[in-house]
């Protein structure tokens, strides 16, 4: 019997995707803040990607001061709301906190950030304003935290910005790749409209940069390029019936959701195929739309898992049931799938190794593949003098993010492989420095003001 109900409307939707950390109101955020020990050598900002003076805000809140506290989050972290919202901070600041060794619960410095940060954005406090113009422009592949945050930058710096997006809203991955608990689309793009309309840079949707010609005239047209373009669909399997209408991918599966909410229908028994986080993602959703039997299988064991513990636990406290050291050999059906044909494995040196005889079927509805995420090599190649890794990921100055072409600049997904939102916001930020300094490389870095 399914955990939850099949959502026939978006407040039931809602009801079986609650936020993981809703939002605080004076009197919580008061109290949580007064806990903070403002520790000097702030273990917690060590562990921030971007590095927020977290201790600072915190102070701010607990002093009423929540339009200086959302100033030092955005002056890091241009993702700053969404951030609060959708970093793993368990394994991050607050699991930096120094409450955890005296088994105590740590700061939710997180849920502060989010409160700080939602109420300028409320009242409509502007922040933050365009620098004096340079009159030099940019332009930027992709409107996900990368992007924005590499706009947001450099709007600031003075620079005229535009991004060219694919699809019909910004964000990336907080709107499309996010399971709906972490960040509800209104969130998300309430954060996007709040920063727009501060440093009036330009996004084009529907707007895709596929080919050389697009790039050809990119670059005649812009000073310098920044590539923020995220990663490609979900990588396929290569197993005999992936081809079948009811195998799709996770991270194709999350947006649909993410877009659709309770006008998807999801059928009884799913197998999400995968160990990431986007593969519990993928699980708990199903479960949380009314699945009745969603299963969860990896290749390894279930300590070698890249999904952080608490995703896992959040998936089984769905009614997620997990199967692990089970690797796929086929799907099964004609036309559609109607189950799985796994083999259970072993490890030896760190190597796979299938156990012979121990072949058995998952029957299923659907076939789930979080399997990673293809990067976008095809469309990187065409730019003369950018290099990749050997797993096709952009080659970059480790402080400027410039690429080998020195035009572009990268950052997000497409350099890191795949991390999180947070990643993404640090690496266009220090993106935009590198712009700076390549166009004006006389001129000092300006703060905010």
């Amino acid at each position: 019997m399914a955990e939850y109900k099949r959502p026939q409307s978006e407040q039931e939707f809602d009801q079986n995707f609650k936020q993981k950390k809703p939002l605080m109101n004076q009197t919580e955020a008061y109290m949580e803040s007064s806990r903070c020990l403002f520790c000097y050598d702030a273990p917690c900002v060590q562990a921030c990607p971007t590095h927020i003076d977290i201790p600072l805000f915190i102070k701010q809140i607990h002093t009423g001061n929540a339009e200086g506290a959302a100033r030092t989050i955005y002056d890091m972290n241009w993702m700053g709301n969404a951030c609060g919202k959708v970093c793993p901070t368990q394994v991050l600041c607050e699991g930096a906190c120094v409450f955890n060794h005296q088994h105590v619960k740590p700061i939710e410095i997180g849920r502060l950030q989010n409160y700080a940060t939602n109420k300028v954005m409320e009242a409509g406090k502007s922040l933050f304003h365009s620098g004096s113009p340079k009159g030099k422009k940019v332009a930027i592949i992709g409107a996900g935290p990368a992007g924005i945050s590499c706009a947001c930058e450099l709007s600031v710096l003075g620079y005229s910005v535009t991004i060219f997006e694919a699809k019909d809203k910004p964000s990336g991955l907080t709107v499309y790749g996010t399971a709906p608990y972490k960040i509800t689309n209104e969130e998300a793009l309430t954060e996007m409209e709040y920063l727009q309309k501060q440093l009036s840079f330009k996004i084009n949707y529907s707007s895709p940069v596929s080919n050389a010609d697009d790039l050809q005239k990119l670059e005649a047209e812009f000073d310098a390029i920044f590539l923020g373009v995220g990663n490609g669909p979900t990588a396929a399997l290569h197993l005999p019936g992936e081809d079948f209408e009811n195998v799709i991918g996770a991270v194709e599966f999350v947006e649909t959701l993410r877009i659709q909410k309770h006008r998807v229908q999801v059928p009884d028994r799913i197998v999400v195929i995968g160990g990431g986080n986007t593969a519990m993602d993928a699980a708990s959703e199903s479960a949380r739309m009314g699945a009745s039997q969603v299963y969860l299988a990896y290749r390894r064991s279930k300590e070698q898992m890249g999904a952080y513990w608490f995703e896992y636990d959040l998936a089984v406290s769905a009614g997620v049931k997990s199967i692990f050291n089970a690797s796929p050999l086929e799907i099964l059906g004609k036309d559609k799938a109607t189950g799985v044909r796994f083999i259970k494995t072993t490890q030896e040196n760190g190597r796979i190794k299938e156990v012979p005889g121990s072949e058995f079927v998952l029957e299923c509805d659907l076939v789930i593949k979080a399997t990673g995420q293809a990067k976008m090599a095809e469309f990187l190649t065409q730019i003369k003098g950018l290099e990749l890794d050997k797993s096709n990921r952009i080659l970059v100055h480790p402080e400027t993010f410039q690429t080998g072409n020195p035009k572009y600049f990268a950052g997000g997904d497409a350099v890191n492989g795949g991390a999180e939102v947070v990643n993404g916001a640090f690496e266009g930020k220090q993106a935009a420095r590198g712009i700076h300094q390549y166009l004006l490389p006389h001129s000092s870095y300006d703060s905010k003001s």
